[in-house]
């Protein structure tokens, strides 16, 4: 039997078992319930019988534990056929105790010395293994006859392994003897063992039970198991409090069930509690009853505050609740949360027996705290909630229509949506047309099949007949222009941001601050992102408190082709991070990417990797086609860029989904990742062909943001096929348009596809001088080949050698191999201009670089000193240098000093 991530401790007690066996001994296995004490017992006695022992069992019961030499008679039982062997007032002793006689029992030590003897005698032919679990549950009188066999086994062959609960206290003297305490598994552990046995199981869900499992393997491995298929998929809300199964409950209730009434009371009331202090709602009179439930080890009652010692105690108190019981414990917690109104509303919804429209409404506008706070799922939930305790009617599917917005735009559950909308529908048939289901059913169509023009026309339409102006503090008017906002950027297109151009026009009083800075850094940035750099960098430090995950989405959207994710990580990594604990997970997918995207551009292409991985299995479990695809060109990228024919399915894969959908900002990533792998392939035709349907020659194309991501590729693909002035004409556009002044990398690749159309040396070198360029590796290290190169041309030898090395480091440590071949056969091709030499006159070259004159050559060599001078004057443009200094470099060129 393997036990995951006990490795350690059943190392520690099989060398017990066979060192014992030789000698003796006894070890106690100590731990909480459900720890993994019987198993690790399991593994003991099957490695005792392999080994040739006999291996004798007991388990205590609280069912017998009234019952006299009840666990005697299980572990002596096998040998009960042996009495013959000990002296006559053993036997008698022995059979009294078991009840194979109707004499009175003797004494505990009499039965300890008999049943020690039949022990040891046993062990004479071969070792045995006394296996007792549950100790702490043997009646009175066996834990005494054990015990005191268990201090007595030395210097036989006797081993005595048994297991007790830490927690509780027994019959059986532990004193002095031996004990091994099981720690809970760690968390590498526990996961591998819910991975194991549940592998379909959702990462999120998965992350609940770990946390409340704390390492329990028997938790582990039924937690799971009480919750239905949908639960486990994340297709449906775990509950505040998990159920439990029979086994957990038997393992974890049954000294809550042997407590008093009252203290039951207190703790289901302790268990309900949202406040994470159950000792603020209840007075100080009552904790006066929680004093058995510490004894018992339950409950921890520290200056003031209430914690249960394992949650699924917690758990237990109230799985074996009644209904009627829970709804007293709300109802006590709502009336101590008057100052709560948020905790107090779930209280009372919890409570209710039947609608009402009050509490409701409290529910509702709980919801929206939830909200405002970043906890979208808590808001689902609210809103949901809300709908089933409310009237019928326009509220109702109000309710269920926001529940459905938010359900796919932020907190994963887009399998919901369509029977949320049904259910909408149903409730208030009128309700067709109301903005709330209109965003939903939007929402649905964009990040379900990725409809763009169906929602857009559904949602501008929708827009266009509210009466004006809008109203800028409304919040459905605001959410349905971010998302018309977001329709027009999938969309790519000039045409569909009209509409959303004219809305803005009607807002009032003024625009919201979030939506007129997504308005001007990711519409058109180009032509409008200049204005906003003030606001954005400032609502960048303010990521640093903000809570609200679709909030920190939209600021890092605004900053992504501004180069400003940098300052969006930290904010980024909290919004992933709640998502993998259950979370909003529609924005910890947009944030793996966001922060894949900065990764790649950065050159951190293994993080970039991992995150885009991540987030790609997010969509895939929750059924996110169309945000696959951001995900999908991070990985696509980098397989280009590495020269991995991977990028060609992946491109293949985008277009053939894009392409029927008219999705332009997808059929923008294609045309970026066939152009990456036209341009480390060294195919420039075909990387213009494709880096132009991007944006054209000449121009930023309007609406595209994506026109800024590939000013360099276009540049360079047009002048290295020789569009000396077509490549020209686009960086005069960069230039023109500001690019420089919206972020250093842009100010490095405007000044980076300049010098590649113009092959002017300051150009470059005022490209490579830009400040922080180093953040940005990949494109540095493309505008030092191309700098490198054009020194080649000029025969500038030792300065080209340096920018070519210094790419080739860039290109080797992120492994992009195409880029690696190219600028080695550039290096080749340099090198052999040494090779083109006739041997004489790499002989005068040799001498020369050693610092011998033209006189000392010639008389070396038998040659007039006019000769070495014709000879030089051949050699030094072969070479590409101009003084004797260079030669030296020059020749000692070779490709072998950059390695593969």
């Amino acid at each position: 039997m393997e036990l995951v991530g006990r490795e350690q401790d059943v190392q520690r007690v099989l060398a017990f078992v066979d060192s014992a066996a030789a000698q003796g001994g006894a070890l106690l296995l100590s731990g909480e319930a459900g720890i993994g004490k019987t198993a690790l017992l399991e593994v003991a006695a099957a490695h005792g019988r392999q080994q040739g022992f006999l291996v004798l069992h007991a388990t205590g019961s609280q069912f017998e534990a009234s019952l006299s030499f009840a666990g005697l008679h299980q572990v002596l039982h096998p040998l009960l056929n042996h009495l013959h062997v000990l002296p006559p007032t053993q036997v008698r002793a022995l059979r009294a105790a078991v009840g194979l006689s109707d004499e009175r029992a003797e004494e505990p030590i009499v039965i300890g010395h008999a049943a020690l003897s039949l022990l040891v005698d046993a062990s004479e032919s071969r070792p045995v293994l006394v296996v007792v679990d549950d100790l702490s549950w043997l009646d009175r009188p066996s834990a005494s006859v054990l015990g005191f066999v268990a201090r007595r086994i030395s210097g036989s062959r006797v081993v005595f392994l048994a297991a007790t609960r830490s927690d509780e206290v027994g019959f059986f003297d532990q004193e002095e003897l031996p004990a091994h305490n099981l720690l809970p598994l760690d968390d590498d552990a526990a996961e591998t063992l819910l991975q194991q046995r549940f592998p379909a199981m959702a990462k999120s869900v998965r992350g609940r039970l770990l946390g409340e499992a704390r390492g329990n393997p028997l938790a582990l491995l039924e937690l799971p198991v009480a919750l239905t298929g949908e639960q486990r998929a994340a297709e449906a809300d775990l509950p505040d409090v998990l159920p439990i199964t029979n086994r957990l409950q038997r393992v974890f209730a049954h000294r809550v069930q042997q407590l008093p009434h009252a203290t039951r009371r207190l703790l289901l009331v302790a268990a309900l509690d949202r406040t994470g202090n159950p000792t603020r709602v209840l007075s100080s009179p009552s904790l006066d009853h929680l004093a058995p439930a510490e004894r018992a080890g339950l409950v921890r009652v520290e200056r003031g505050r209430l914690s249960f010692r394992h949650p699924l105690t917690r758990a237990a108190v109230v799985d074996i609740s009644t209904s009627e019981e829970r709804r007293q414990a709300h109802n006590t917690l709502a009336s101590q949360l008057v100052d709560r109104p948020e905790l107090r509303a779930w209280h009372l919804a919890e409570a209710a027996t039947g609608p009402d429209e009050e509490v409701a409404q409290l529910l509702e506008w709980a919801a929206r705290q939830s909200l405002d706070r970043g906890d979208s799922t808590g808001a689902v939930a609210g809103l949901i909630r809300a709908a089933d305790l409310g009237d019928n009617g326009p509220d109702r599917a109000r309710r269920l229509a926001m529940a459905a917005y938010l359900g796919a735009n932020v907190a994963g559950h887009l399998r919901d949506v369509p029977r949320l909308l049904a259910a909408a529908r149903v409730a208030d048939p009128t309700a067709a047309g109301s903005m709330e289901l209109t965003i939903a059913a939007a929402h649905l169509l964009l990040n379900g099949d990725g409809d763009v023009d169906t929602a857009h026309r559904l949602l501008s339409s929708a827009i266009e007949i509210l009466p004006r102006p809008y109203d800028a503090t409304d919040p459905t008017v605001v959410e349905a222009l971010h998302t018309l906002l977001r329709l027009c950027f999938f969309g790519g297109r000039s045409q569909l941001w009209t509409p959303f151009d004219i809305a803005l026009t009607h807002v009032e009083p003024t625009v919201p601050l979030l939506l007129a800075l997504l308005r001007d850094t990711f519409r058109d940035p180009a032509r409008t992102a200049l204005s906003a750099l003030d606001r954005l960098d400032a609502a960048i430090v303010d990521l640093a408190v903000e809570t609200d995950q679709v909030h920190i989405i939209r600021v890092a959207m605004a900053a992504a082709y501004l180069d400003r994710l940098g300052g969006c990580r930290e904010a980024l990594r909290h919004v992933v991070q709640d998502g993998r604990s259950g979370g909003a997970v529609t924005a910890a997918i947009e944030a793996l990417f966001l922060l894949a995207n900065h990764a790649y551009l950065t050159g951190e292409w293994d993080e970039a990797w991992q995150l885009s991985h991540e987030g790609l299995e997010l969509c895939r479990v929750n059924d996110y086609r169309l945000l696959t695809w951001p995900g999908l060109y991070i990985q696509a990228m980098i397989a280009a860029s590495r020269g991995s024919e991977s990028a060609h399915s992946l491109a293949d894969q985008m277009e053939r989904w894009a392409a029927p959908r008219r999705v332009g900002a997808v059929q923008a990533y294609v045309a970026h990742v066939r152009t990456m792998v036209a341009l480390a392939a060294g195919d420039f035709p075909s990387a213009l062909h494709h880096v132009c349907l991007v944006s054209p020659p000449g121009t930023l194309a309007p609406h595209v943001p994506f026109a800024l991501r590939t000013v360099l590729d276009l540049t360079e693909a047009a002048a290295r096929d020789g569009q000396i002035e077509l490549a020209a004409s686009h960086a005069r556009c960069a230039q023109n348009a500001g690019l420089p002044g919206l972020s250093p990398r842009l100010a490095m690749i405007t000044a980076g596809a300049a010098a590649m159309a113009q092959g002017e040396p300051v150009l470059f070198e005022q490209a490579l001088a830009t400040e922080g360029s180093a953040r940005w590796p990949f494109d540095r290290a493309r505008i030092q080949f191309a700098y490198g190169e054009r020194l080649l041309r000029a025969n500038a030898l030792t300065e080209a050698r340096l920018h070519l090395s210094s790419a080739l480091d860039t290109f080797i440590r992120l492994r992009a191999e195409p880029w690696v071949a190219r600028v080695r056969h550039t290096l080749s091709t340099d090198s052999d201009r040494a090779a083109s030499l006739s041997p004489q006159q790499r002989e005068i070259a040799e001498l020369a670089a050693s610092g011998l004159s033209n006189k000392e050559i010639a008389a070396r060599l038998f040659l007039s000193p006019r000769t070495v001078s014709t000879h030089l004057y051949q050699i030094f443009p072969k070479l590409g240098v101009t003084s004797r200094a260079a030669l030296r470099d020059a020749l000692s060129v070779k490709l072998e000093d950059h390695p593969s």
